[in-house]
């Protein structure tokens, strides 16, 4: 497994962007697969990683899925850029720090997976994918998610997995929580950073799904998430949601 970083920090008018998994403030704009995460072009996913969760339109992920846990759902957003800190390689196939994560989850939860893709695919240059998450800072954009999660009712649990993209969740992530109703379901949050942390996102969540329970997330920066994967399974048992052998 090799771990490749990302880190790019834009100054212009005293704004500081930071796309990739780079420490920044409450109110630092990020860019990056941390701090701006994996684009909907990332390799190595599979076919059967959105058809378990009943995706009408399933994308092209390669992970598999199980129903062990058929009242669990992992959902994430992860999209590379050109730049190697963004992504992790595993086995030779290369998996956003994001992607990875919701895997090593799904693997030891054994439950359903679903990845969320633009219907507009994001630029997987760097420079190009920070230019696109500024202009939906500024329109606040909900971009169009491609597919659906048709049984989403039948989920107790769902984990949510994103990047840190301008200390906010991509706003994807918004069009997200929009679309389902989270009410009387238990969100677990989880998210790769720059260094930044969750930069609050699991209190925004909380606003948008009043009606839902959460369990205490999990964030990991660029720089460990290489070796993170008994990190995160200890958490996923911490919380009561490590599946049984």
């Amino acid at each position: 497994m090799k771990k490749l970083l990302s880190l790019l920090t834009v100054c212009a008018l005293g704004i500081t962007i930071i796309f990739s998994l780079t420490a920044c403030s409450e109110k630092t704009p990020v860019s990056s697969e941390n701090d701006v995460t994996t684009p909907s072009t990332d390799t190595g996913n599979s076919t059967n990683e959105n058809q378990s969760a009943g995706n009408s339109n399933p994308a092209d992920d390669t992970s598999d899925s199980t129903n062990e846990t058929a009242n669990a759902l992992v959902v994430y957003f992860s999209i590379p850029d050109d730049r190697d800190n963004s992504y992790v390689e595993v086995d030779g196939a290369r998996l956003g720090n994001t992607q990875y994560m919701a895997q090593v989850i799904q693997e030891n939860t054994g439950a359903d997976i679903f990845r969320i893709q633009p219907v507009t695919p994001y630029p997987t240059d760097h420079e190009e994918l920070l230019e696109a998450a500024q202009d939906e800072i500024r329109t606040n954009a909900r971009p169009e998610i491609s597919g659906t999660i048709e049984n989403f009712d039948s989920y107790d649990v769902v984990f949510v997995g994103y990047p840190n993209w301008n200390a906010d969740m991509p706003y994807i992530m918004y069009s997200f929580f929009e679309s389902y109703d989270f009410s009387g379901k238990t969100i677990v949050p989880f998210m790769t950073h720059g260094g930044s942390g969750f930069s609050g996102t699991p209190e925004t969540i909380a606003q948008l799904e009043p009606e839902a329970a959460m369990l205490e997330g999990k964030a990991i920066s660029r720089s460990s998430i290489e070796d993170a994967r008994q990190e995160i399974i200890d958490w996923i048992d911490e919380i009561g949601l490590l599946k049984k052998n």
